[in-house]
Parts: C-alpha cells; sequence; structure tokens
C-alpha cells in the first residue's frame, strides 16, 4: 500500500512468498537430518576383537564364529558371579570388547584402550575350551542400541555361528521392577526368576517368570533374537533390593550351577574363589565411600 501519491510499490507474490518458506524449511530439514545422521553415528555400537578372533571370522567360509555356548552377564552381581566362581578357573584370555556411547555411558571406541576400567562390555575365552565365550556386560545400553549390540550383522550373535548354539543369560534387576499378586516384603529378597526360548529344553534351575512381568535391556534383545532364530536361551534374571555389587545377591547365582552351560565352566566354591568374592565387594564399598 502507498504511503504517498506517486510512490512504486512493488507487489509480493504469495507464490514467490510460498517457496521462499519452501526453500528454508527444506534447508532447515536437511540440517536436523545432518543432525540425526551425525547422532546416529555416534551412537552406534563397536565390537571388536583381538588379532586371532578376527582371523578366525576372516578365514571361516560363511564369516561367522564356532560357538557353542555363550554365556551373558548383565550388571554388576551378575558378571561378579562369573568372576568370582568361573573367570577364576584355568586360564582365560580377553578376546574382544564392545564400546559405545549414549547419556549414561562415556564408554568410547577412542577411550576403550586408555580407560579399560570404564564400564565396558568385555568377552572372554577359555583355552582349555575355546567354544565358551562369556561376556561381562556393566554399561549401560540405550534402547536405541539394543538392535546394534544383539543382532546387527557382525555384532554379537550376528557373527556367531547359529546351529550348535545354545545362550545363558544372567541379569540384575531391582526387586521394584517385579510383579506378583502377593506383597513383596513376603517374598525373601534377594531371588531368581527364570525365562527361556521354545527351543531350550534343559531342566530349569528356578520358577519361570510369572506374567505380567516384563524383561527389558540386552536379556530381552538376546532372548527375542533366539526365539526368532529358534536359538536354545534362558535367561535367570536376579530381583534384588540392593544396585551395588553385593556379596548375598552374588550368591543367589549359584543356583545356576545346575544347568550344564555353567556347570562346564564353574567348580565348586574354592578359596580362591571366596577370596575373589570378598575383594570385589570390599572394592566396591571402597569407591562408594566418599570420604575414604
Amino acid at each position: 500500500m502507498a504511503t504517498f501519491f506517486g510512490e512504486t510499490v512493488i507487489l509480493s507474490s504469495r507464490a514467490v512468498d510460498e517457496e521462499d518458506e519452501e526453500e528454508e524449511v527444506e534447508d532447515e530439514n536437511e540440517e536436523d537430518r545432518e543432525i540425526k545422521r551425525e547422532l546416529e553415528k555416534k551412537r552406534e555400537v563397536h565390537l571388536h576383537w583381538n588379532a586371532d578372533f578376527s582371523r578366525q571370522f576372516e578365514t571361516s567360509s560363511d564369516k561367522t564364529l564356532q560357538i557353542s555356548e555363550l554365556i551373558i552377564a548383565v550388571g554388576y552381581n551378575a558378571s561378579g558371579f562369573l568372576s568370582a566362581f568361573a573367570l577364576s578357573s584355568g586360564k582365560w584370555e580377553t578376546v574382544g570388547n564392545i564400546s559405545l556411547w549414549n547419556e549414561k555411558s562415556r564408554f568410547t571406541r577412542e577411550t576403550s584402550l586408555e580407560h579399560p576400567g570404564e564400564p565396558s562390555c568385555i568377552f572372554y575365552r577359555k583355552d582349555e575350551n575355546p567354544e565358551v565365550l562369556i561376556c561381562q556386560c556393566t554399561c549401560y545400553v540405550a534402547e536405541d542400541q539394543l538392535f546394534q549390540w544383539a543382532a546387527k550383522e557382525r555384532n554379537v550373535l550376528g557373527c556367531i555361528e547359529k546351529r550348535s548354539l545354545k545362550v545363558t543369560i544372567l541379569s540384575d534387576c531391582p526387586v521394584a521392577n517385579y510383579r506378583s499378586p502377593e506383597y513383596i516384603s513376603a517374598i525373601p529378597v534377594p531371588f531368581l526368576k527364570a525365562l527361556k526360548t521354545r527351543t531350550y529344553n534343559e531342566n530349569l534351575c528356578c520358577s519361570p517368570l510369572e506374567q505380567p512381568n516384563v524383561v527389558s535391556g540386552i536379556p530381552a534383545a538376546v532372548l527375542s533374537y533366539c526365539q526368532v532364530h529358534q536359538i536354545p536361551a534362558v535367561l535367570y534374571q536376579c530381583y534384588t533390593d540392593v544396585v551395588k555389587l553385593d556379596s548375598v545377591t552374588i550368591e543367589t547365582y549359584k543356583s545356576t550351577l545346575s544347568c550344564s552351560s555353567l556347570r562346564k565352566l564353574i567348580k565348586p566354591c574354592t578359596a580362591l574363589s571366596t577370596e575373589i568374592l570378598k575383594k570385589l565387594t570390599e572394592d566396591n564399598e571402597t569407591q562408594s565411600n566418599l570420604y575414604t
């Protein structure tokens, strides 16, 4: 609209304005997409095998590892149980690790060698029984990283021959997550519950997990993968009221020694196992004390 007589007024075209707006939106969308791509790349899960394991993987005809038993410990107490009662007997070799980054875990590909004490997932193989693989996972794995961790090609289950594989999972879980018609206060804590795939035919060492309880995280991702691919797998989930490393919670896992997968690896309680268990819990108490 002219403000005085004779003024030249340039009329704006709505079509042109809409085109400019569309270009701005496209620019914004492209910027958003780039940010999303960078974030997805940052949150990638990386599996690193040592030279010997990598050589086995690359030289196999179908690019898979020949593993008959995979035992996964998720959480500090499950991992502590394997440290005290499995890794303490015989000679175990560290054959790989998983590095990842998310809001709760700062273990990255670049810092994995510089800071081995950071939360991580570490794989071990016993010299006398190379077809058995143990994984200790004490880091947080976000929901969008679970598929990468468990099932993505060249990651944990994606790179193992499935025909003769059996999977055992030990996992820590807060007792507050347990659903029961009984009062939780009337149930002795800690306690174990089991969940298995359809093809797992062995006897369970504890009562099965009842509905409407659910499983989440790495145990859920691994069990789902095994169910789809008809791999015998079982989860022993320990419900506890102690979130830190705890000797009572660790010893709750002893009932799993009746499972064939663990019976072959774990010897009866020895003085060495007891000493390692004591040291694990004492070290944790020291680290938890701000005034120590």
